[in-house]
């Protein structure tokens, strides 16, 4: 992705500047009693149904949602909504 051709040049020291992208593939509460008890095997359900979309974090600000995709041996993140992109 070339964003410099459509930056201004002001803009063009901050495009090399690293982010934290994270992912959110749901949540849950569980007292401190269930946390204590988890072991190696545990199962932990989360809030989300399997085929929910995945929420996308840059610096804990959420920017996309996505899918969850395997790419060779790794996970990645097919973006299927950008918010609050322009039209």
């Amino acid at each position: 992705m070339d964003m410099t051709s459509d930056s201004p040049a002001n803009l063009d020291i901050l495009l090399d500047v690293p982010v934290k992208i994270s992912v959110e593939l749901g949540s849950c509460q569980l007292s401190m009693r269930e946390v204590l008890q988890l072991n190696v095997g545990s199962v932990v359900q989360l809030d989300k149904v399997a085929d929910a979309p995945v929420d996308l974090y840059v610096n804990q600000k959420m920017v996309a949602r996505g899918e969850v995709v395997v790419v060779e041996d790794q996970f990645g993140i097919k973006i299927t909504e950008l918010l609050g992109a322009r039209t």
